[in-house]
C-alpha cells in the first residue's frame, strides 16, 4: 500500500508542476507585442482547458463517491 501512495505523490507532484509550467507558457501567449489572436480563439482555448480540468476532477470525485456510497439493494 505504501508503494502506491509514494508513486501517487511522486507522479502527482511532477505532473502538476509540469502542468503549472505549461499554463504559465500559455499565459505568455497573451503578449500582444509577440502574438495576434482573437477573443474567440482565447475563449476556445480556455473552454478546452476548463473542460479537461472538470473531466479530471470528475474522475477523482466519482471514485470517492462510489467508494463511500457502498452497496444497497
Amino acid at each position: 500500500m505504501r508503494d502506491k501512495r509514494e508513486r501517487f505523490l511522486a507522479l502527482a507532484e511532477s505532473r502538476v508542476n509540469r502542468l503549472l509550467k505549461d499554463m504559465r507558457l500559455v499565459g505568455n501567449l497573451s503578449n500582444r507585442a509577440n502574438y495576434h489572436y482573437t477573443s474567440e480563439e482565447v475563449r476556445k482555448m480556455f473552454a478546452a482547458i476548463e473542460a479537461e480540468v472538470k473531466a479530471a476532477r470528475r474522475r477523482f470525485d466519482e471514485r470517492t463517491e462510489s467508494a463511500e456510497a457502498g452497496f444497497k439493494l
